[in-house]
C-alpha cells in the first residue's frame, strides 16, 4: 500500500492559526523571560520569581574620578619600638591599590579617620602582625586613609610602601609630629 502525499497548500485558516500560536508562544517568551533578562523590565514579575533580573544589572566596569590618578613610593627605617604612620588624603570611594613590605615584623593597623571630625572618629579596617600586606582599597568616607607601623623587636626594619590611586597628597605622622608629602600627579 503506498501512502498518499499531500501536495495541497495549508489553508489561509490554518496559517493564520500558526502564526497566532508563534506570536503567542514569543510574547510569553518575551515577557517572561527575554525583558527581565536583558532590559531589566519585570511587568509579570517572572524575572524575580526566575532569577532572571540579575542578570540585566548595569554593572559599569569603569569608574570615573574626580581627581588625577597619582603613584606613590617610600621607604623608611623603623627602629626598635619606634613607629611611624602614612596617611592619605582620599574622598569617598576613590580606590587604591597597595603594597607594603618589611624586612622584618612589624605590627600595623591601616585605619581612617573622617574629614573634619578628628582621630577620635578613626576607624580600624584590619590590624595584625606582618611582614607585607597587599590588595586594593576604597575608601568608605572621605578623609585620610592609611597604615600605623611599629617595630616591636629589637632590630632595625625596612618599609617599603608602595601605592597607587586617586588620593590628593600624603600625611606622615612621626616622630611626635606630622608632616604633609605633596605626590606629583601622573598625569595632568
Amino acid at each position: 500500500m503506498t501512502e498518499q502525499q499531500n501536495t495541497n497548500p495549508p489553508s489561509a485558516r490554518n496559517i493564520i492559526i500558526a502564526s497566532s500560536v508563534a506570536l503567542g508562544v514569543a510574547l510569553i517568551v518575551l515577557f517572561t523571560t527575554i525583558l527581565p533578562a536583558e532590559f531589566g523590565r519585570d511587568p509579570l514579575g517572572t524575572g524575580a520569581l526566575l532569577g532572571l533580573n540579575v542578570l540585566s544589572a548595569d554593572e559599569n566596569p569603569f569608574e570615573e574620578h574626580a581627581e588625577v590618578h597619582r603613584t606613590d613610593y617610600v621607604e623608611f627605617l623603623l627602629e626598635p619600638f619606634q613607629s611611624a604612620e602614612y596617611k592619605y588624603l582620599m574622598d569617598f570611594d576613590a580606590p587604591m591599590i597597595f603594597s607594603w613590605v618589611a624586612d622584618g615584623e612589624v605590627y600595623y593597623d591601616m585605619h581612617a579617620e573622617p574629614a573634619g571630625l578628628g582621630e577620635e572618629y578613626a576607624e580600624s579596617f584590619e590590624q595584625g602582625n606582618a611582614d607585607r600586606r597587599m590588595g586594593s582599597f576604597h575608601a568608605p568616607f572621605a578623609g585620610i586613609h592609611g597604615w600605623f607601623w611599629e617595630n616591636r623587636s629589637l632590630n632595625t626594619v625596612v618599609v617599603k610602601l608602595y601605592s597607587t590611586g586617586f588620593y590628593q597628597t600624603s600625611t606622615v605622622f612621626r616622630d611626635g609630629g606630622d608632616f604633609e608629602r605633596v605626590i606629583d600627579p601622573v598625569a595632568e
